[in-house]
């Protein structure tokens, strides 16, 4: 009852089979506040039309034993539309609700001991929107509250083309020189036991005969790579000339 404070219009979520003296509960939250406005819904009742929406300080949901109620999807989409703006849930629950609660909506999530929550609903109201500036041009953001929402929407008439995103600079080919680099280094500078072909090709010459970059190649098939020029051919001699028809399929 520590996020109660004098003044606030309050609702209470419970199920049948709650256990506890739920007229106890009440006359507790009454004498908090100072006030008569406690709200009662049954968690298996209550929709969105149940009460008037942002008309709430705070919810308080399964407060008593055997702290049974569901906070599904559906359940905190309806809560944090019936609260007001900067409004707390404060729930008990025995799993983890932190990323569900997030993921609903709320924010500054705490859990706190005894499996109790408390989440704040944002200042901006539910279905609110903010115009930003791209590029000079005015877009409107519309601020989707739930899940469920989020995902139920088809709305594509803000969406923005993705080529009025790019500059000139991003258009640019890449320069080809730029692309010759060590396979090794990532440098442009070749090294001096280049293997890769770098090195010739910064000379300006033709690689004719395939050479080995890992040095592997002449032990047969189990240590080359996928890609090797000699797979499918016999072991042969360290530093033995192989000659390779590269005209013919290997």
């Amino acid at each position: 009852m520590d996020n109660l404070k004098n003044g606030d219009n309050v609702l209470i979520i419970w199920k049948n089979d709650s256990q506890g003296n739920i007229t106890s509960l009440i006359e507790d939250v009454k004498k908090v506040i100072q006030s008569d406005t406690v709200v009662l819904e049954n968690s298996d009742m209550i929709t969105e039309g149940s009460r008037e929406h942002s008309s709430f300080d705070v919810v308080l949901s399964n407060w008593l034993p055997p702290h049974s109620v569901s906070h599904s999807d559906k359940l905190l989409a309806i809560i944090i539309k019936l609260l007001k703006p900067n409004g707390k849930l404060i729930l008990k629950d025995l799993n983890k609700l932190t990323s569900t609660l997030k993921l609903n909506g709320f924010v500054n999530v705490t859990e706190l001991e005894n499996n109790r929550y408390v989440a704040e609903k944002p200042k901006f109201e539910v279905g609110s929107k903010s115009s930003l500036k791209l590029n000079g041009k005015a877009t409107v953001w519309k601020l989707d509250s739930t899940v469920e929402e989020a995902w139920a929407s088809t709305n594509n008439d803000d969406i923005i083309d993705e080529n009025e995103l790019l500059d000139e600079n991003d258009l640019k080919k890449p320069d080809k020189e730029a692309l010759s680099v060590c396979a090794t280094t990532g440098k442009r500078k070749a090294c001096v036991d280049c293997t890769c072909g770098l090195a010739e090709e910064l000379r300006g010459e033709t690689k004719e005969t395939p050479k080995s970059s890992c040095g592997s190649c002449y032990l047969g098939d189990a240590f080359r790579c996928a890609t090797c020029p000699y797979l499918g051919m016999p072991a042969f001699k360290p530093g033995e000339k192989v000659m390779l028809d590269l005209k013919a399929d290997i």
